[in-house]
């Protein structure tokens, strides 16, 4: 069976959402090799994409493994938007992503991502330009609104239906919620009977069977998912016990390390691999001393050193 994703097939309605800084090209494989349907970059941002800058191009990494991708892109100016989705759609990727619901002081203070969410004009020709200069389907991922008394979910769905955008992604919180206080699932159902493409439901989707039963309580055509993911890639899987032993966390870290050495030349970065290695002790017992001793690694290839010895240490149990 396939969920179409706009113009997008995809083998399960389970996706990975977009993390700055988390979701780069090895954790996205990760992921992909437990079972994500589609995963999204890091959001990439649209002046530094049209300058070339190499930190944006970073970003861009992909290969054949990975697909289908999404690279998603942020900013306020509708024509700069344009120009670099004009440049993505020459990367091989599957679609171009907008985003409208990143709630971080740097990003609204300019007036992009959930920002956008009190400008729905603004919003309105940013879709218009990225859809008009691009080859690819182009989607956008929102939030609930600007707060509680600007809830314009389902008006900017809208607009982004028709302006071009194919699939919606929903955070269903609004920017000064943050990431705490409930989901409100009553926004997603109003943006599915607002519009008619595929609309997807973010947040707070903690495990595999949490995200089948929202499918089945809603009717959206896939959940995305993010922060849960971290440390447990196998969130995306319905046959892995969704609390596995330590044997299996630390095998998929090993592979996420392998990942990281092949595409991250000359070696990964010591701080964000620590920021995801300490995430697959999460709730267990020998957690915190675990992330203890990653945090107190100082060079990558001890950190590394570290991982094996506690594989090995678990294998001779």
């Amino acid at each position: 069976m396939t969920v179409p994703f706009g113009a997008i097939p995809l083998k399960t309605p389970f996706i990975l959402a977009p993390m700055a800084g988390c979701t780069d090209l090895p954790f996205r494989l990760l992921c992909r090799e437990h079972g994500a349907g589609l995963c999204y970059s890091e959001m990439i941002d649209c002046h530094g994409l049209v300058a070339q800058e190499h930190e944006c191009l970073e970003l861009l990494r992909t290969n054949s493994a990975e697909h289908p991708v999404a690279m998603q892109l942020y900013g306020s100016d509708p024509s700069v938007m344009g120009e670099a989705a004009a440049i993505l759609s020459e990367h091989s990727i599957a679609c171009i992503d907008i985003n409208l619901g990143c709630p971080m002081e740097k990003v609204v203070q300019k007036g992009a991502g959930a920002a956008l969410m009190k400008n729905p004009r603004l919003a309105e020709k940013i879709i218009t330009s990225v859809c008009k200069n691009s080859t690819k389907p182009v989607t956008v991922k929102i939030r609930s609104g600007w707060n509680q008394h600007t809830i314009t979910a389902p008006e900017i769905a809208k607009i982004a239906e028709g302006a071009g955008a194919q699939a919606i992604a929903i955070h269903a919180r609004t920017w000064s919620d943050g990431f705490t206080g409930p989901i409100d699932h009553g926004v997603i159902l109003q943006v599915m009977k607002n519009v008619a493409i595929p609309i997807f439901a973010n947040g707070d989707i903690t495990s595999h069977e949490q995200g089948q039963a929202l499918l089945k309580k809603i009717g959206c055509a896939g959940v995305m998912i993010g922060r849960a993911a971290l440390g447990a890639p196998w969130i995306f899987s319905g046959a892995v016990n969704q609390h596995p032993s330590m044997a299996y966390r630390l095998k998929a870290l090993l592979r996420h390390l392998e990942l990281a050495e092949i595409h991250l030349a000359p070696e990964p970065s010591l701080s964000k691999i620590r920021n995801h290695a300490w995430k697959y002790f999460r709730g267990t017992a020998t957690g915190p001393a675990i992330r203890k001793q990653i945090d107190a690694t100082t060079t990558y290839p001890e950190l590394r050193t570290f991982i094996h010895s506690l594989a090995e240490q678990v294998s001779r149990r």
